[in-house]
């Protein structure tokens, strides 16, 4: 083992280790000790942008977070892409992937849930052969699930292209498909 010469801060002895480094707490010194601390209290300084509202904008733009946007708005409030990954991935209102032509979100609150939409889901799932949070390979449609989208009394709940639809059954949802796939070679 090679010997390494001291430098100036431990000269004067044996080196000093941080609570942390002996596994204790650092509660009793104050939440300033610590480098998550230091680093939130900095990402709340008025000087420093808020990414949430950036990010917000960027998916209103392209309908999803492109990574070059967001290593863009990462810079720009001073803070690695790694954090604000973190905070894209903590949210789910955020998408990292471009959204379907059709977006089906099936309610998965208890009172749809006592009314089926967990078979409504597992339908759903089969027929367009993606999972929630997936997109159909061709693109035409995304599919996600909700925790509760407050229609309790019309369980269980579709919501198609933001237009509620409920007392859902299999033959319902194979109605608003065959609609949404109607619509789309209009267009």
């Amino acid at each position: 083992m090679a010997v390494q010469p001291r430098d100036a801060r431990s000269s004067s002895g044996p080196s000093r280790r941080s609570a942390t480094e002996h596994g204790r707490s650092t509660a009793s010194r104050g939440p300033a000790t610590t480098r998550r601390a230091r680093w939130l209290a900095s990402a709340s300084t008025p000087t420093r942008p808020n990414i949430i509202p950036m990010l917000q904008s960027i998916q209103e733009q392209y309908g999803y977070l492109p990574r070059q946007e967001i290593a863009k708005a990462a810079e720009q409030c001073e803070m690695s892409l790694a954090q604000a990954y973190g905070v894209a991935t903590f949210y789910n209102f955020f998408r990292l992937q471009p959204p379907g032509r059709h977006t089906l979100r099936v309610c998965r609150g208890t009172a749809c849930h006592v009314r089926g939409s967990a078979g409504l889901l597992d339908y759903v799932e089969q027929t367009l052969g993606i999972r929630a949070g997936e997109t159909t390979p061709d693109g035409e449609f995304s599919l996600e699930t909700v925790a509760c989208l407050g229609c309790c009394s019309r369980a269980p709940v579709v919501v198609a292209d933001g237009e509620i639809h409920g007392r859902m059954s299999r033959q319902e949802v194979v109605r608003l498909l065959r609609r949404l796939e109607r619509s789309e070679k209009r267009d």
